[in-house]
Formats: structure tokens, C-alpha cells, sequence
């Protein structure tokens, strides 16, 4: 299985295979790659619908360029725990920062929830953030604003009064059920609606339909996620619970 960057001849089969509606996965048999290099080029790249190899190319030259202008400067390569593949981790977290970004995530805001989330920890301060990503803290500042206004991320006081940016076992259920009551206000505002155009009106009904569509998908979604995090919620092992099964809590 070939290694290394991409070169701009598979690129141009990626985007060949993307324009025939392969998935990833066929897309990579056929260069003989990982289908997780093929969905990070992709998902980095304007999303399967916008790639284009040219300027997928040419970005990603300027993405080489960009770090090895700042490689002299930056801190070295944090260490790794549990063996883990430093570059392996570097790779993983850009993809993961470019699905958050293909999701509609803000692009300093996903760097900084992937940096987060792929900590041990889950906690970090500004001033580490900054230095991890090699941004200014008023760039950390306004990603961390963000998130906190979607629930994704708490602030906590650390030591020496420095604020800790916390992400939680629970993010994603949290943001779940935020999601789901910022809809659910989108229904009552929409039945209010019914009232004030006049039930039977082409403009009522519109709004009514929105109103029990969006009902439904907020009650759906909350009860989904009230389900998943009390059936698939994984606690990582400690040393005390040697050969114990995943979930064996539960019976």
C-alpha cells in the first residue's frame, strides 16, 4: 500500500470517482490507500460535492508551506500517551476537525473542540490551546465564546486562577438536547403563527406543518438522546478493572 501525500494523479481520481457517486471506501481500493486518507482529503477539501483536484492540490501545498514556515517557532510535538502514533494523532484530529468544519462548524472553532476532545484530559487552558494550535488567545477567546453558547464546552477555574475550557463525557447529549429545545421554540413560535395569519390560510397551514414537523423531530431527538446516553455510554478502564467487559455494569 503506497505511503505519502497524495499526488495530484489520485486526486484526480478522487474527484473522478466522487463525480461518479463511488463511496470512499471504493474510491480508495482503487488508489490502493486507506479510506480514511481519502475521506480526510475529501472532507478537507470542500466536502464530496465542491472537491476539485486542482485546488485541493494547491491547498494542500499551501498547507505544507504554511508549517514549515512556522515549524522553527512552534512548540515540539506534545507527547504521546498509551503508545499512541504522533503523526497517526496529527493526522486524526484534522480529520476530525474537517468533518466538524463540513458540519458547519466555524473552522478556529472546530480546531479548538478537536483539540479538546482528543485530550486525555478533555480540559485545557487558553494559553495551552494557543500554543497547541499556534494561535493568538484572542482567536482561542472567540472559539471558546462560541462553543460555550452551543453547550459544547464549560469553563471551569483552574489553578493560579487560569480558566480551564472543559469538554465533558456528555458534550454531545448536552448539545443534543440544546438543539432540541432551541426547536422546540421554533414550534411555538410557529403556532403562534397559525393563530395571528388565520387557521385555513395557505400561510397558516405552511406553518403548521412546520410546527408539527418540527415537533416531532425535537421530541425524537431528545428522547434518542436520553436513550443513547443511558445505553451507550463507555467509561474508559482503570488498572482496577483488569479483563472487566465493556457495559458489564449494566448485567
Amino acid at each position: 500500500m503506497p505511503g505519502g501525500r497524495l499526488t495530484q494523479p489520485e486526486r484526480q481520481q478522487i474527484a473522478t470517482g466522487l463525480a461518479d457517486g463511488l463511496a470512499y471506501a471504493e474510491i480508495a481500493r482503487g488508489l490502493d490507500r486507506p479510506t480514511s486518507t481519502v475521506t480526510r482529503e475529501v472532507m478537507r477539501n470542500g466536502g464530496p460535492t465542491a472537491y476539485r483536484a486542482d485546488l485541493a492540490h494547491r491547498a494542500t501545498e499551501h498547507r505544507a508551506h504554511r508549517r514549515r514556515q512556522t515549524a522553527p517557532r512552534g512548540p515540539q510535538t506534545p507527547p504521546q500517551a498509551h503508545g499512541r502514533d504522533a503523526e497517526a494523532v496529527r493526522e486524526y484530529e484534522e480529520m476530525f476537525t474537517t468533518v466538524m468544519m463540513a458540519s458547519g462548524m466555524p473552522t478556529m472553532m472546530a480546531r479548538v473542540m478537536a483539540c479538546l476532545t482528543l485530550t486525555d484530559t478533555g480540559s485545557l487552558t487558553a494559553s495551552e490551546l494557543a500554543q497547541r494550535l499556534q494561535v493568538s488567545p484572542a482567536s482561542i477567546s472567540k472559539a471558546i465564546t462560541f462553543l460555550d453558547s452551543q453547550g459544547l464546552v464549560r469553563r471551569e477555574q483552574g489553578e493560579r486562577r487560569r480558566e480551564r475550557y472543559v469538554v465533558d463525557d456528555d458534550v454531545w447529549y448536552q448539545s443534543m438536547m440544546a438543539s432540541a429545545r432551541s426547536i422546540a421554540q421554533v414550534v411555538e413560535v410557529a403556532r403562534q403563527g397559525v393563530g395571528i395569519l388565520g387557521p385555513g390560510t395557505p400561510a397558516a397551514a405552511r406553518l403548521e406543518n412546520v410546527a408539527r414537523f418540527l415537533d416531532f423531530v425535537s421530541e425524537s431527538t431528545a428522547r434518542a438522546a436520553e436513550q443513547a446516553r443511558e445505553i451507550l455510554h463507555t467509561k474508559p478502564r482503570t488498572p482496577s478493572d483488569g479483563a472487566a467487559e465493556p457495559g458489564s455494569e449494566h448485567g
